[in-house]
């Protein structure tokens, strides 16, 4: 609920500066009434990302809905979701490509990266006590990820930590092949 307001207040800050605005000031090339300058701060505060101008704001506004739903294994609502369906969703929304539905498939389709190729919007993959890929999630930038956590629901964690940097399998980015055969256009 919290959340829903700080949201609901960010929006009409947006609104209101824009709409009110009579001198656009400038501070290092940017304009602080920018409402995508606004949010882009808004969410690097409140997600603990850096948030910048080339960001893409559609991706940190969906994650922002979703922060806190929790995980529940083959789940797809924000009653409870999985990491493969959360990260379907995201690609289904922010970058209107339909991957497949679970995190191997999802595998299948992307170009394997390295950590230090990651750019965000490419995937983050681990094997967490498998042999086989079993989780996956969003990369945001500066080591940090969006995922359904099983034991925390969704949040952003850091490729850094020790949990995830011991199972941390492959980065990827998916194919332009495989955008072009699922997406509908």
């Amino acid at each position: 609920m919290i959340k829903k307001i700080l949201f609901s207040t960010l929006i009409a800050i947006c609104t209101l500066s824009t709409a009110f605005a009579q001198t656009k000031t400038k501070e290092s090339g940017k304009e602080l009434n920018d409402p995508d300058n606004l949010a882009s701060q808004y969410f690097s505060q409140v997600m603990g990302v850096a948030v910048d101008a080339t960001s893409n704001l559609k991706l940190y506004k969906f994650i922002y809905e979703w922060i806190g739903t929790p995980y529940s294994y083959g789940g797809n609502t924000k009653r409870g979701i999985d990491c493969s369906a959360f990260t379907k969703a995201i690609y289904d929304k922010v970058f209107n490509t339909t991957i497949r539905r679970n995190s191997r498939d999802i595998f299948s389709m992307v170009d394997p990266l390295s950590k230090e190729d990651l750019k965000e919007g490419d995937l983050v993959f681990f094997k967490i006590k498998s042999r086989s890929i079993s989780h996956v999630g969003i990369y945001l930038g500066d080591n940090r990820f969006a995922h359904a956590s099983s034991s925390r629901g969704v949040v952003i964690s850091n490729l850094n930590e020790p949990y995830y940097s011991r199972y941390f399998y492959k980065g990827g980015r998916v194919l332009e092949s495989f955008k072009k055969e699922f997406t509908v256009e």
